[in-house]
């Protein structure tokens, strides 16, 4: 809600935002396709165009609460051949999209942080900081296990079959469990060891 009463910051929050959704759906894509699936690609989806990939509910979401979610990049299965070892490299391929962008955001700080102050000023570094912030909090946000988030998909791939039909359960069910724990902050039990775990990650 804070950025509401932070015009500035909001507008440079917003192409950071784009980006993060866009290129998280665009890696769950690009990986589908490397390991066989073409229907992201069929239905338009294997872009980094925003518009390919928006969803309105998530995209508030993730500006009025901090989570949030694009429109899912389609998949088929079927066309893996080694399906419990590709579900999980699609899966992660977003998350791991998300991270790699808040590693280079830093690198580049790193290595030009003062000549980009010097261009850009105080909202230069804003934008900075707003593109690591929200790609790491929508990577530890995706690798919740709570359908039909991407840690959802890990859990599937490795979950022994007797325990199925409560994944299943939990799938008709995920979108509206995870509003309910937005809603009660009960999430942050899942998100907050997440979250600290990728901030370790990144190069500081």
């Amino acid at each position: 809600m804070r950025l509401l009463h932070d015009p500035v910051r909001l507008l440079l929050t917003i192409p950071a935002l784009v980006w993060a959704l866009s290129f998280h759906e665009f890696c769950h894509g690009f990986a589908a396709k490397m390991v066989g699936d073409p229907t992201a690609e069929r239905y338009g989806r294997l872009s980094l165009n925003p518009f390919a990939h928006f969803d309105l509910v998530g995209t508030l979401m993730l500006l009025l609460v901090g989570f949030g979610w694009a429109k899912p990049v389609p998949i088929n299965t079927r066309y893996f051949k080694h399906p419990k070892r590709d579900l999980v490299i699609v899966s992660l391929a977003g998350v791991a999209g998300n991270i790699l962008t808040a590693v280079l955001t830093v690198l580049f700080f790193r290595f030009f942080g003062a000549r980009w102050y010097a261009l850009t000023g105080r909202s230069g570094i804003i934008f900075l900081f707003q593109m690591v912030n929200i790609n790491m909090g929508l990577a530890a946000f995706n690798l919740i296990p709570i359908p039909p988030l991407d840690g959802s998909r890990v859990l599937e791939a490795f979950l022994p079959y007797k325990y199925m039909h409560y994944y299943w359960w939990l799938e008709r069910y995920g979108m509206i469990v995870i509003l309910v724990l937005l809603l009660t902050g009960i999430i942050n039990v899942f998100f907050d060891p997440i979250i600290s775990l990728l901030w370790n990650l990144l190069p500081y």
